[in-house]
């Protein structure tokens, strides 16, 4: 059994989604200690503990610690079981997230599946589900994988009940990514969600007219929703396609916080990683490591910035998959070659 240690680097939750995700691939037992450590409240929380708990029964794992604030768990792996599955995380729990624990596993996948996932699509220290849907899911196109994504309907804290359908079609090889150079700039596009309680106060044309006047760039494609929610909320989701990449970025509303506010820190956002020269925004660069290191093949990236929750994340990978990546601070690249053996 590997133990890795939930408390190293930045101690947050990317720990536990990527061990879990890799054991259930690899078929390598893992033990996680110091679950969340740097968190105010360590430990499982519902998210985590439901990643956990759906990702065991897709691989028919045994799995001890699962309970909520538990800073240690054991997972013991079988063989993966792809079938169509209905998830209720239970509260606005991020789905996004349990996504990151669920998707390295179900990619492979030998016939079509479908998630239908209730949850929180727009919340804190998460990805939206419209930066997961334009900007991650787009990474993975890349990589050759084939999924379909659905956002029934948004969910905002506290109360949640987003849905989310995610159906992951027959693959079998992850193709090597090279994202070293971005190419020619193409366009900006700007999504804003906000629940109907707002559209009084024209909360969506605030947001993107924030958006569009601190941004600089040509707007091409604008999309303003009202939504019905259970939980008052906004969200402003805003992209830049590459020839060859997207950088994205998101926020999202508070009490008290004015649209406006809101426009100004995305486009500050996206402003940033479009001047960085990257090919991969700092938010994408953890995520996409895992898939990296199981891909068919030598990938690299040059991406916006190499975060604490990049070393940590590269740091299980290596761990889990007995690979090794190499990067380069100063041009800010990341290579790796893949392990496909255990997968092929």
């Amino acid at each position: 059994m590997i133990t890795i240690d939930g408390g190293q680097g930045e101690a947050g939750g990317q720990i536990l989604r990527t061990a879990i995700a890799l054991s259930a691939i690899t078929k390598k037992s893992v033990k996680i200690t110091n679950i969340r450590k740097a968190r105010c409240n360590p430990g499982l929380a519902q998210q985590h503990l439901t990643g956990v708990k759906i990702a065991g029964e897709f691989c028919n794992a045994k799995v001890a610690g699962l309970k909520i604030g538990s800073t240690e768990v054991e997972f013991d792996p079988g063989e993966i079981i792809y079938e169509d599955k209905k998830i209720d995380i239970g509260t606005a729990g991020s789905i996004a997230l349990l996504l990151q624990t669920l998707t390295p596993i179900l990619i492979f996948t030998d016939k079509k599946i479908t998630l239908d996932i209730t949850g929180g699509t727009d919340v804190k220290w998460s990805p939206s589900m419209l930066y997961y849907k334009h900007v991650f899911w787009e990474h993975l196109k890349m990589m050759g994988v084939s999924v379909d994504v659905d956002i029934l309907k948004y969910g905002f804290y506290p109360r949640g009940g987003g849905r989310v359908k995610i159906t992951f079609n027959p693959f079998k090889v992850l193709k090597p990514v090279n994202l070293t150079d971005r190419g020619e700039f193409v366009r900006v596009d700007v999504w804003g969600v906000a629940s109907e309680q707002l559209k009084r106060a024209n909360v969506v044309e605030r947001m993107v007219e924030s958006f569009e006047k601190n941004i600089g760039e040509k707007i091409t494609h604008r999309t303003a929703l009202y939504v019905p929610s259970l939980s008052p909320g906004c969200s402003l989701h805003a992209h830049a396609h590459y020839a060859n990449a997207k950088l994205g970025a998101t926020a999202l509303g508070e009490l008290k916080k004015p649209a406006e506010k809101i426009g100004e820190e995305v486009a500050a956002e996206l402003k940033t990683s479009m001047q960085s020269n990257a090919a991969v925004d700092k938010f994408m660069t953890d995520q996409l490591l895992p898939f990296m290191a199981l891909a068919n093949g030598k990938s690299s990236a040059k991406v916006e910035e190499i975060t604490d929750h990049c070393k940590t994340n590269i740091s299980i990978c290596e761990r889990m998959l007995g690979c090794k990546f190499a990067i380069d601070e100063r041009e800010k690249i990341i290579e790796v070659e893949g392990i496909k053996s255990i997968l092929h």
